[in-house]
């Protein structure tokens, strides 16, 4: 057993989502979004005795990408316990590394409580259908009940490209190809560029991360795949406009096209704390696909998906602001936390103070 098998396993026992071990200090767990000492009276890690420790779980190539490109990202499972996804880095003070736990076994939509327009996106034969938000809201979660979704319900063959993989999926009815950035393929682009002789009807693309990722990404939905991506925005209009500008100048309005007709729904999500600190919730935003999109989309008009959005509550929409607002009216979540992450400040400043709807 590794010896940084002991820390990840207390921190399993703490229901901690990620742990941090930074050189010269003490490792620190996050439980139910905030900090604390995985254990306490713990000594401070040396540089030189967390380098030993983060060594000993990776190969000779992994220490290679680390010393050169002074950052690593890979997957680590400790067997009847957890996978972990591994950020190794370099700070001020030396090597540090963050762990996030990945939970072995993939929820159902139904189990996590999604709105049941999530169900409706997995049904698609093609389009792109993106989810949205910051680092550590979820998106990985959402997605892996998606595919799985798929994965009990129909025949087809399912492709993974991912850096590093994270929920591994057992084949049910479909037939699974997972792939791992720098362990089974060496970037996004070159899988998504052999992707097509795979004969996939779903794919999942870990992160559009880069012009090359979003043009193959766009290609692939084009072609007639159902593709499923992430995007670091936090609302449908930012991610159209973060797409869009990707790409160079000259570019745009082609990309604009595109994207019109392949994109197919949108799915913004951030976690927030719950107000009696049992756990947390996530709200969300959901655009789908109307007639109306592909000419918002083209003629640059993103700020106008606002009143799409509105307009498609029967549909299963949601603005941001709306999902925020039920999370309060019921007690989920306390006003001031809904204040400090609506887009519409001015709607949620009677909850400020009261904690809760008046």
């Amino acid at each position: 057993m590794a010896k940084i098998d002991e820390m990840l396993r207390l921190m399993v026992e703490k229901e901690a989502s990620d742990l941090h071990i930074y050189s010269g200090e003490a490792p620190v767990a996050r439980v139910n979004g905030s900090l604390i000492p995985l254990e306490p009276g713990r000594e401070k890690i040396s540089e030189q005795d967390l380098k030993m420790l983060l060594h000993e779980i990776v190969n000779e190539e992994q220490r290679h990408i680390i010393e050169n490109d002074l950052d690593l990202d890979f997957s680590y499972h400790i067997q009847g316990v957890s996978r972990f996804r591994a950020n190794y880095f370099f700070q001020q003070s030396g090597m540090s590394a963050v762990f996030r736990r990945i939970p072995e076994k993939i929820e159902s939509l139904d189990a996590l409580g999604m709105p049941p327009v999530l169900k409706k996106l997995t049904q698609l034969r093609k389009g792109l259908v993106l989810v949205t938000g910051p680092t550590g809201s979820g998106k990985s979660t959402t997605l892996a009940a998606m595919i799985d979704e798929i994965n009990r319900t129909r025949k087809a063959h399912i492709l993974t490209i991912e850096d590093p993989v994270e929920f591994v999926h057992k084949p049910q009815k479909c037939r699974i190809t997972q792939r791992e950035v720098h362990t089974n393929t060496k970037s996004f682009a070159a899988a998504l560029r052999e992707a097509p002789r795979m004969d996939p009807d779903v794919v999942l693309v870990g992160e559009m991360r880069d012009l090359a990722t979003t043009g193959l990404t766009l290609t692939l939905a084009e072609m007639g795949s159902l593709v499923f991506a992430t995007v670091h925005t936090n609302s449908t209009a930012k991610t159209i406009d973060r797409i869009v500008n990707v790409f160079p100048q000259d570019e745009r309005d082609k990309s604009r096209v595109i994207l019109s007709e392949v994109l197919r729904g949108i799915v913004s999500q951030q976690i927030l704390r719950k107000k009696d600190g049992s756990g947390r919730v996530v709200a969300m935003e959901i655009m789908t696909y109307t007639s109306a999109l592909p000419q918002l989309i083209r003629s640059g008009k993103a700020s106008a998906l606002v009143s799409l959005v509105e307009t498609g509550r029967t549909a299963g929409m949601q603005l941001m602001d709306d999902s925020l607002e039920k999370l309060v009216k019921s007690g989920a979540i306390d006003g001031k936390l809904a204040y400090m992450r609506a887009l519409d400040k001015k709607r949620f400043e009677s909850y400020i103070g009261s904690g809760q709807a008046p």
